[in-house]
């Protein structure tokens, strides 16, 4: 599993592409049954963040959405579409400390309403491209410090990719 993540150069060519590593065509659109819950930058644990990913980017909510998980088990920049909208896009930019462990991916609505309205759903999601262990992995070392559950996903993320 670790060399389909294994980043060999990142691509900037267009801004969808940034988060990601270079494309593997080997790699076939992969479908599961994930659970998923929701959070938005209102919630007390994001005020201090505000409308920002693990990134700095803004949170993206549109066409192209914003998604947290676990980097171990879905690295930063992996894309993915529910089942149930087809004609959405996400794609993990931010994680959070609930999700350490689990394979629970949580979804970014711009209201506490639309959160709530979601609660936790077993979904069916399509990886249409996975992201990259190692950009996952340069992003948190410097973070594993200030937090045991960054030091879990680096740990997790190193044993994958024997760093």
């Amino acid at each position: 599993m670790a060399s389909l993540f294994a980043c060999q150069s990142l691509s900037a060519e267009t801004e969808s592409e940034t988060l990601g590593c270079a494309s593997v065509a080997e790699i076939e659109i992969e479908a599961r049954t994930v659970r998923t819950t929701a959070y938005s930058h209102g919630e007390a644990d994001h005020l201090k963040y505000g409308k920002k990913n693990a990134i700095g980017t803004p949170l993206r909510y549109g066409k192209i959405r914003s998604a947290a998980a676990d980097w171990s088990r879905f690295p930063l920049g992996t894309k993915f579409r529910l089942m149930s909208d087809p004609d959405t896009l996400y794609v993990v930019d931010d994680y959070g400390s609930a999700l350490v462990g689990k394979e629970t991916i949580d979804l970014y609505k711009p209201t506490m309403r639309a959160m709530r309205k979601w609660g936790a759903r077993n979904v069916e999601i399509e990886i249409v491209k996975w992201g990259c262990l190692k950009e996952s992995l340069r992003i948190l070392k410097p973070r594993a410090k200030k937090a045991s559950y960054v030091r879990r996903m680096v740990w997790a993320i190193q044993k994958q990719i024997k760093v």
